[in-house]
């Protein structure tokens, strides 16, 4: 339980950060931030296994494409959180074992069962009633946010299934070392080459440089930390039982989400009418169903 409780902490200091400190540009500068800061984690990894610096050059190639996923699934999931409530945003990320099953079907030509399907169905029904929002008694329906999460969620689902290639051809250390390196490679390619984020990053830099980086010091910490210790249940059950506690990060985000808004109210902004939380509550359940479901399919 601890992977998805920190986890769901990082989607809270992300919205905190986007609506405390940007009115507008905060995506371009917290990419950029965080895409420097992953050259923190290098000197530990070089630590655990000094073999990292020995790499395939073809791997490495892969690595980079790996790099390239995480920097779109990193802007579209900001995007997402800076336009829409935590709660709600986090629950898309149910879709990604759909979108690996239907990767498999289609490159690799895998069989997807009948009770997938209704999986899947399942799991689709709980993100769909989250796209929708009751405004002045007529729904609307959330295409933006949904766009968003839709593009994060299939570039997870890429990075996930490339990088488990990669790791098991080289290792898992090795791989992430080159992969953080490429990450602080692209953030310094976006200051040099994308004036919209420079400027948005060098004004951040002037005016809030101190509570920004601590705060993505702390997000990029109680990340590492939840994956440490996901990787370590990993050993210790079955994988089916480790990833079934994934959906436990949208509950944790919607209870963080409801306290900061009825006790904190000045972090951040979260809508907790009764009809957005009974909507939203019902979506978590419906998609946590959903996902045990796929997961016990056969």
């Amino acid at each position: 339980m601890i992977p998805p409780l920190l986890w769901a902490m990082c989607n809270h200091i992300d919205k905190i950060v986007l609506e405390r400190y940007f009115k507008e540009g905060g995506v371009g500068t917290l990419i950029i931030v965080s895409a420097l800061a992953s050259v923190i984690a290098s000197p530990f990894l070089y630590m655990i296994d000094p073999s990292v610096l020995d790499v395939g050059r073809g791997n490495f190639g892969i690595i980079v494409v790996t790099a390239v996923l995480d920097i779109v699934l990193l802007w579209a999931y900001l995007n997402a959180m800076q336009k829409d409530d935590s709660s709600r945003v986090i629950v898309y990320y149910q879709l990604v074992p759909i979108f690996g099953i239907v990767a498999g079907w289609v490159f690799l030509g895998e069989v997807i069962s009948n009770d997938q399907l209704v999986a899947m169905a399942v799991v689709i029904l709980g993100t769909s009633i989250v796209s929708l929002e009751n405004v002045e008694g007529r729904f609307r329906f959330k295409g933006r946010t949904v766009g968003y999460m839709l593009i994060a969620c299939a570039c997870w689902a890429a990075e996930l299934a490339i990088f488990k290639v990669v790791a098991l051809e080289e290792n898992a250390w090795r791989t992430l070392f080159w992969k953080h390196i490429v990450l602080m490679v692209l953030g310094v390619l976006m200051v040099l080459f994308i004036p919209r984020y420079r400027v948005s990053f060098q004004a951040a830099m002037r005016t809030n440089s101190i509570p920004l980086l601590s705060a993505n010091l702390l997000n990029e910490v109680l990340y590492m930390l939840g994956t440490v210790s996901y990787g370590l249940a990993a050993m210790l059950a079955p994988v089916a039982l480790v990833l079934l506690t994934e959906t436990f990060q949208s509950i944790f985000v919607f209870i963080m989400a409801i306290f900061i808004a009825r006790f904190l109210p000045k972090l951040a902004t979260e809508r907790i009418d009764r009809a957005h939380v009974a909507m939203k509550g019902v979506a978590i359940c419906i998609t946590g169903l959903g996902t045990y479901l796929l997961l016990v399919a056969r």
